[in-house]
C-alpha cells in the first residue's frame, strides 16, 4: 500500500514539473520574441487577461454559458442516445433493420448540419442544442449498442424464463453489464459537446468563450486569445477528472 502511495505521488510530481517547465520555456520563448508578442503572449500576459477578465465579470458569464450549453447539449444527447441504444442493443432485429442508416449518417460532420439548423429554427437555442445534440449523440448511441448487445444472451433468455419484465432486464442485467460501455460513451460525449459548443458558439453569434475567442483573433488580442483557449481546456480538464472519479466508484468491482 505505502509503495503504491509512493509511486502515484512520484508520478504526481513529475507531472507537476513538466507543467512547470512547460510553462518556464513559453515565457523564455516569448520573451525572446521569436513569434511576435502579437501573436505568442507569454503565461504572464494570459494570467492578465484572465484575471482582468474576472474581475470584470465577463468572463465568469462566458465561461457559465458555455458550461450550460455543454451540459444540456450533452444529456440531451445521453438520454437520447441510451433510450436509442438500448433498444437497438437489446434486439437483434431492429439492430439489423437500422443499422445501416446508422452508418450511413454518422460520418456526417456535425458541422454540416449547422447550415440546415439555421436554415429551419434560426440563430437561437434551438438550433445550438440541437447541433451539440447530433454530434455528441453518436459516441453515446454506439457506446450504448456496444454494451447491451455484448450481454450474454443466455442472460436474457434466464431473464425471460422467470417472468422478469422489461423494465427489471434493463436494469438488473443488461445496464451493469453495460456500464463500462457506457461510462465511455458518456465522457467522449462530453468532449465532443464542449467542442461543438465553442464551434457553434462562433458560427451563431451566442455570448461564450468560443465568440471571445473568435473576436479576440479577430482583433490581434492574442492574450485574451490564450486565456480563452485555457478556461476551455479547464473545462475539459475538470470534466474528465469529474468522470474518472465516477469510473472508479461505479466500476469499483473491476479492480
Amino acid at each position: 500500500m505505502n509503495e503504491r502511495v509512493i509511486t502515484r505521488a512520484a508520478w504526481t510530481l513529475a507531472s507537476v514539473l513538466v507543467t512547470v517547465l512547460f510553462v518556464f520555456l513559453w515565457q523564455r520563448i516569448a520573451d525572446a520574441q521569436f513569434v511576435p508578442r502579437v501573436f505568442l503572449p507569454g503565461p504572464d500576459a494570459t494570467w492578465a487577461s484572465l484575471v482582468a477578465g474576472f474581475n470584470n465579470g465577463q468572463l465568469d458569464r462566458l465561461t457559465l454559458a458555455t458550461a450550460e450549453r455543454m451540459v444540456y447539449g450533452w444529456l440531451l444527447a445521453s438520454l437520447v442516445g441510451i433510450g436509442l441504444g438500448a433498444s437497438i442493443g437489446m434486439l437483434p432485429r431492429l439492430r439489423a433493420l437500422v443499422e445501416p442508416a446508422l452508418e450511413a449518417i454518422r460520418p456526417l460532420p456535425a458541422s454540416a448540419v449547422i447550415p440546415i439548423a439555421i436554415a429551419l429554427a434560426g440563430l437561437g437555442d434551438v438550433t445550438v442544442y440541437s447541433v451539440i445534440c447530433f454530434g455528441a449523440l453518436w459516441p453515446m448511441l454506439l457506446s450504448t449498442v456496444q454494451g447491451f448487445s455484448a450481454v450474454e444472451p443466455t442472460r436474457y433468455e434466464f431473464a425471460a424464463s422467470i417472468g422478469m419484465s422489461r423494465t427489471a432486464v434493463v436494469l438488473r442485467i443488461a445496464l451493469p453489464s453495460s456500464m463500462p460501455d457506457l461510462l465511455a460513451g458518456l465522457k467522449l460525449s462530453l468532449t465532443v459537446a464542449l467542442i461543438l459548443t465553442v464551434v457553434v458558439e462562433m458560427l451563431t453569434g451566442q455570448q461564450g468563450l468560443g465568440t471571445w475567442i473568435l473576436f479576440a483573433g479577430r482583433a490581434y488580442r492574442s492574450a485574451d486569445l490564450f486565456a480563452g483557449i485555457f478556461l476551455l481546456g479547464v473545462l475539459g480538464y475538470a470534466s474528465s477528472l469529474l468522470f474518472g472519479l465516477i469510473e472508479r466508484r461505479v466500476l469499483r468491482w473491476r479492480h
